[in-house]
């Protein structure tokens, strides 16, 4: 019982500096950012609509989002969607790239 306590100490420990490492992920410059639009615009475009108001794949809308937590988003972006066209972008992009854009998506991109 003692080593199973243990296990569980240490794994909350490491779930919560994952996630306060992630939460303190640098954003991506602004070459980056702009570069990063450009993959948003063209890449992701093809599928949810160069409006990102679905196509393929669904709308990226700030309405369609709404009520989606970021993380889960992060995950889909990160780790794709199995059985699906939506690929995972994680070997292509990092962690603070794959942030920005979920935020991005957030806030409503593009402006309208």
């Amino acid at each position: 019982m003692r080593l199973y306590r243990q296990v569980v100490i240490v794994a909350s420990l490491l779930l919560i500096f994952s996630a306060t490492a992630l939460a303190a992920v640098a954003a991506p410059d602004s070459k980056r950012q702009a570069q990063l639009e450009h993959l948003l615009a063209q890449d992701c475009g093809a599928c949810h609509g160069l409006r990102m108001t679905g196509g393929l794949g669904p709308a990226l809308t700030r309405e369609a989002l709404a009520g989606k937590s970021t993380d889960s988003l992060i995950a889909t972006v990160t780790q794709g969607r199995p059985g699906t066209a939506m690929p995972g972008w994680g070997p292509l992009l990092s962690p603070a790239d794959i942030r920005w854009l979920v935020e991005l998506l957030l806030q409503g991109y593009p402006a309208p």
